[in-house]
């Protein structure tokens, strides 16, 4: 059976809460197919990072600052590992507060080879340590994005105090008021234990009991906010923070009178399409079960990164007069990023027209709005992902209508899909979208000043120009 998710039900928040039933009904099992998917979906997500992204990115650079890139993408892989299990899943995947959760499985306390956490499905669960592990490749996806905004110029010294300090006060807050909720089984059980008292004084006390679970969540999540596998934890939330960096640390030397072509499209090209395959991990992973749900999953991310891509190639075109492949390339990331937020609630068909707007609207910012502004994004990350996953969280609330396709969102609490209602849910679309922006915007501008008086943003003229990769690495990505 394929279940969807709760109001206001984010990615794989999904999990917390409920380990065993209570003792009126029977503990839930944990799925070996379902534990098998996770497994290989948690794996796919890492290969979107290394090499995918790095390899991405990488190749629209200049060749004497491609090993800086590699270098700032897989230390941000093995910096976030290890956060994550020290104190990251804790405090964004446990109860505490609307805005952070609590130090109750820091160090993994509590975590064992049985430990279960929920999925969708109610009496459905999967382990625990895969559910810690495939949201650890999110974490450190999320600010390895980020480096592109400022690629060719920043101090490896600053990127490697940036990113566990923004993981820790930007991603974790954001990550635990988007997703986290008590699981269905809390939900489903306090409502049967509701349904079933006897008298007055039992559905008072049983009503608390449903109250007090619905109340244990995020902020962002309680405002009905849908984000099925990350547009706002994810590409939001990086790509503010990336504007935000280039913005602070100024324009490459000689950017808008030099050419700084890519160095390797033909790497780059490697890179997407690693980053295509591994999306399937994070997007119909997110279902958190080898079930109906992903397979839409997969099926909207197939279809909405390929409208993507052909709209922003057309329009190049059309523009342009002639289709290039990093046009193309650029569409697919973008088509990738806006289907995050509505893959398991978006219908196929209503997935292609999301690609095919956001491939238009995301050329139009990292070329118009780019040049009209004048900052220097280097890899677009702005463009990209910010834009396009304020587009793909918007455009959630409208394709999650049956009346278009979609699925609907599940309440739990009576066991059926709820009512529909446009008004209310973009209200709360927006709430995410604008949280996210906030936060993380606000947020990473204290952190970048408050780096650049410890070791200082940016490296020097001289060493900007000779290339980071000799001067901060010592090393050449290509010996000729």
């Amino acid at each position: 059976m394929t279940f969807k998710r709760p109001h206001g039900a984010g990615l794989a928040a999904l999990a917390l809460g409920l380990f065993a039933a209570t003792a009126a009904y029977a503990e839930p099992t944990v799925n070996k197919g379902d534990n098998a998917w996770m497994l290989t979906s948690t794996v796919l997500v890492l290969l979107m990072t290394i090499p995918g992204l790095a390899l991405f990115y990488g190749g629209l650079v200049r060749s004497k600052n491609m090993l800086s890139v590699l270098m700032q993408v897989f230390y941000t892989v093995c910096i976030v590992a290890v956060l994550w299990v020290l104190y990251g899943y804790s405090l964004a995947f446990t109860g505490g507060s609307d805005f952070i959760g609590g130090f109750s499985k820091a160090f993994l306390m509590g975590v064992t080879t049985d430990s279960k956490v929920a999925t969708f499905s109610v009496d459905a669960n999967i382990s625990e340590l895969i559910y810690i592990c495939f949201q650890m490749t999110f974490a450190a996806i999320t600010p390895a994005l980020i480096v592109g905004a400022f690629a060719e110029r920043m101090k490896f010294a600053a990127v490697a105090l940036f990113v566990p300090l923004w993981v820790t006060l930007i991603y974790l807050p954001i990550a635990h008021m988007v997703w986290y909720w008590p699981g269905p089984d809390a939900i489903a059980d306090a409502a049967k234990a509701l349904a079933a008292a006897a008298d007055g004084a039992a559905k008072t006390a049983a009503q608390a009991k449903l109250d007090e679970i619905n109340a244990d969540a995020g902020w962002i999540f309680k405002k009905g906010a849908l984000d099925f596998a990350g547009g706002t934890v994810v590409h939001i939330n990086a790509g503010i923070a990336g504007l935000v960096g280039a913005l602070l640390i100024g324009k490459r030397v000689g950017y808008g009178k030099e050419l700084m072509a890519p160095h390797s499209l033909t790497m780059s090209m490697i890179g997407a399409s690693l980053l295509w395959v591994g999306w399937f991990g994070f997007n119909a992973g997110s279902n958190l079960e080898a079930s109906g749900g992903a397979a839409l999953a997969m099926t909207n991310s197939f279809v909405a990164t390929a409208a993507a891509a052909l709209a922003w190639m057309f329009a190049e075109w059309i523009v342009k007069g002639h289709p290039s492949v990093l046009g193309a390339l650029s569409g697919a990331v973008a088509g990738l990023v806006a289907v995050t937020p509505a893959a398991g609630f978006a219908g196929p068909m209503g997935a292609i027209v999301l690609g095919l707007v956001v491939g238009i609207v995301c050329l139009f910012f990292c070329t118009v709005v780019k040049n009209a502004m004048g900052y220097d994004d280097s890899l677009d990350v702005f463009g990209v992902h910010c834009v396009g996953g304020i587009v793909g969280a918007l455009g959630t609330g409208i394709l999650v209508n049956p009346a278009l396709g979609g699925t609907g969102v599940m309440d739990y609490a009576v066991g059926k899909i709820a009512e529909y209602n446009f008004a209310a849910q973009m209200t709360s679309q927006l709430w995410g979208v604008l949280t996210t922006l906030v936060w993380s915007g606000i947020g990473s501008a204290i952190l970048f000043k408050v780096i650049d008086v410890v070791v200082g943003l940016r490296v020097n003229v001289e060493t900007e120009r000779e290339g980071l990769d000799v001067t901060e690495h010592t090393e050449r990505a290509y010996n000729m």
